[in-house]
C-alpha cells in the first residue's frame, strides 16, 4: 500500500515553485524547485504528475489565496463604484503583502502554460467580480470596454501602484487611494 502524501510536502514544493516563478519565470528548472523545497526531484512528481501540473496547481492556489482575502467581505449589494473599489482594495493590500506571489501569479497569468480548464476554475471564485463587470456596463457605469480590457487597465495600474507602494511603504494607503482614481475615472463615464 503506497503511503500517503504528505500535505507539507505539497505545500512546500508550491512555495518553492512561487518564490522560483516569481524570481525566474516559468522556465524555473524543476530540480531548482524541488531542491529549494528541500526534497528530491522525482518527489516533486510524486505530488505533481507534471511540471505543467505543477504552475496549473500553483496558479490555482494563488488565486484563491487572493480570492479568500477579497470575496468574503465583498459588498454584493452596494455601487457598483464601492464593489469595483472593494475589489481594487483587496488586490493592492495582498499584492503588497505578498510580492513574490503577485509576481508569480503574472508570471503564470502570461506564460500559455496555464490551460483553460485551470482558468476556468479559478474564476468561479471570482463569479462576482464578472457580474459587477455585466452589471456595469448595464447600467452605463462603465465605458462599453471588454472585461478583459478593464482587467488589463486594473492589472497596469495596479501593478503601477504596488510598485510605488513597494518604494515608499508609508504611503501605502495614499497609493491605493490615488490608484483606485485613476483607474475608476478611467473605466467609468
Amino acid at each position: 500500500m503506497a503511503r500517503p502524501l504528505s500535505e507539507a510536502k505539497r505545500e512546500a514544493i508550491l512555495a518553492a515553485a512561487c518564490k522560483l516563478v516569481a524570481e525566474h519565470g516559468t522556465g524555473a528548472p524543476t530540480a531548482k524547485i524541488a531542491k529549494e523545497a528541500r526534497l528530491a526531484e522525482g518527489t516533486l512528481f510524486t505530488y505533481f504528475a507534471s511540471k505543467d501540473d505543477l504552475l496549473n496547481q500553483l496558479y490555482l492556489e494563488l488565486k484563491t489565496d487572493f480570492a479568500r482575502l477579497t470575496v468574503p467581505s465583498y459588498p454584493s449589494h452596494g455601487s457598483v463604484r464601492d464593489r469595483f473599489e472593494h475589489f481594487w482594495n483587496g488586490f493592492i493590500d495582498w499584492g503588497a503583502k505578498h510580492p513574490a506571489k503577485r509576481k508569480a501569479l503574472r508570471q503564470l497569468a502570461v506564460s500559455g502554460r496555464i490551460t483553460q480548464e485551470t482558468r476556468d476554475k479559478s474564476a468561479v471564485a471570482f463569479a462576482e467580480i464578472s457580474t459587477m463587470f455585466e452589471q456595469g456596463r448595464r447600467d452605463g457605469v462603465l465605458k462599453g470596454e471588454p472585461q478583459s480590457f478593464i482587467g488589463a487597465v486594473l492589472d497596469a495600474i495596479g501593478t503601477m501602484t504596488l510598485d510605488l507602494i513597494a518604494q515608499e511603504p508609508h504611503r501605502h494607503e495614499h497609493y491605493r487611494k490615488t490608484g483606485f482614481t485613476v483607474f475608476w475615472d478611467g473605466i467609468s463615464v
